[in-house]
């Protein structure tokens, strides 16, 4: 199992399988032996089977909206957001809408092609835990989450751009 790294840039074990999305004709297979992350759709077309279990989580694609889920967020106790590429940069904004407008308060993972030098960018959009790419050295995330002391612009971390901190 690959390990997790937490916003304060603690290393755990990560005890949740990311299922992948069924080819046209199977079924969803989730494991019942360990906690799941499920395709959003997915998850909210099964809803009244999936209701209340602290077990299945959600994760989006990077094409995926978040205001389908919307106002049952807070229901899910992990929602992972993939980055197939570590170029495709919407799953910074699927963080930030599911922060800042649907209020968002559990555990939010980056999945998929995630990079070291992206990390504390996704800190500031709101993530909180990451699992790196396989290749990546998971050692140096600690250092890659804070490597900048100030942030100018205002995020999920500080309400207020760094020109009205200073002038406060």
């Amino acid at each position: 199992m690959p390990d997790v790294i937490n916003v304060d840039g603690t290393v755990r074990q990560d005890d949740w399988v990311v299922v992948p999305r069924p080819e046209d004709g199977e079924s969803l297979d989730i494991p019942s032996d360990q906690p799941a992350l499920i395709p959003a759709d997915l998850w909210l077309a099964g809803y009244e089977h999936f209701t209340g279990n602290d077990r299945i989580g959600v994760w989006f694609d990077s094409h995926d909206e978040p205001e389908m889920i919307a106002d049952r967020v807070n229901e899910l106790p992990l929602i992972g957001v993939n980055f197939p590429r570590f170029v495709d940069g919407r799953g910074y904004s699927i963080a930030r809408l599911l922060r800042e407008r649907f209020g968002y308060q559990n555990e939010l993972r980056a999945i998929g092609d995630v990079l070291l030098d992206q990390l504390q960018f996704m800190k500031r959009c709101g993530f909180d835990s990451y699992v790196l790419r396989a290749d990546k050295d998971i050692s140096q995330a600690a250092k890659c989450l804070n490597f900048f002391s100030q942030g100018y612009q205002a995020a999920t971390d500080t309400d207020l751009p760094l020109f009205r901190r200073r002038a406060g």
